[in-house]
């Protein structure tokens, strides 16, 4: 198991789920991970824990099926709160509608239960690689916007621009095909 962080530092996961099993497994299993847990009981207190700090939760992890509100309605009120934080769905009752309502909602994954931790930790490295891509992402549009001119193949060149998304593309791609950069 390694530990998912970001450059450095744990991101906050919200588990939601009205199984205590369930919910204290995850917990402890994302704490192993070294990352920052917080806990709900059903999706009401999901809700409130979103209202309470929209953009604390990077990761959320919710059950579909629970009493008060369910995990389409979680996943709604952190779209709406957070439009960059991912949502994983998580089911004992996986359907093919509820898979495709998901994701169509805005869900970055859906995993039918039971699951395996290591499908899990495999979809939090994802979402982890992804975040350090925004990141470098955006400081990297930080920097482009800062410089200007400098010759034909100077920072703020297109030549130089098109350079620079050509190699962040192929970094990219060896995530997606599972490759070390």
């Amino acid at each position: 198991m390694t530990r998912l962080t970001t450059t450095g530092t744990p991101f906050d996961v919200l588990v939601v789920d009205d199984d205590s099993d369930t919910r204290e497994v995850l917990t402890e299993f994302c704490r192993t991970l070294g990352l920052t847990v917080a806990v709900a009981e059903d999706g009401r207190a999901a809700l409130a824990a979103i209202e309470r700090s929209p953009a604390q939760y990077r990761v959320v992890l919710t059950d579909i099926c629970m009493p008060g509100a369910d995990g389409f309605e979680v996943l709604k009120a952190v779209r709406a709160a957070n439009p960059s934080s991912y949502v994983v769905m998580i089911t004992g009752y996986a359907t093919l509608d509820s898979a495709l309502r998901a994701v169509h909602d805005g869900a970055y994954d859906y995993l039918p239960k039971p699951f395996a931790l290591g499908q899990l930790e495999v979809v939090l490295a994802r979402i982890r690689d992804r975040m350090a891509l925004e990141d470098e992402n955006r400081m990297l549009t930080r920097k482009m916007d800062g410089m200007r001119g400098g010759g034909d193949h100077g920072p703020g060149t297109l030549s130089w621009r098109l350079s620079a998304l050509e190699d962040r593309l192929a970094r990219i791609e060896d995530l997606l095909r599972g490759r070390p950069c």
